[in-house]
């Protein structure tokens, strides 16, 4: 996921790692993006709902 999120912001700064938030990583894909943790079933339905939150 983080190559798809780096497409989409090349500026940004991207961490991949554990937020101690367990539980919700074993059952769907999440990102955490400016504050807000978002989630769904699949990488590109996460990547989806991430992108609006997305500063250019």
């Amino acid at each position: 996921m983080v190559p798809k999120l780096q497409k989409m912001a090349p500026d940004a700064e991207i961490k991949a790692g554990c937020k101690s938030y367990c539980g919700p990583c074993g059952k769907r894909a999440f990102v955490f993006i400016n504050g807000r943790y978002i989630s769904a079933l699949t990488e590109e339905e996460v990547i989806a709902k991430a992108a609006p939150f997305i500063k250019n």
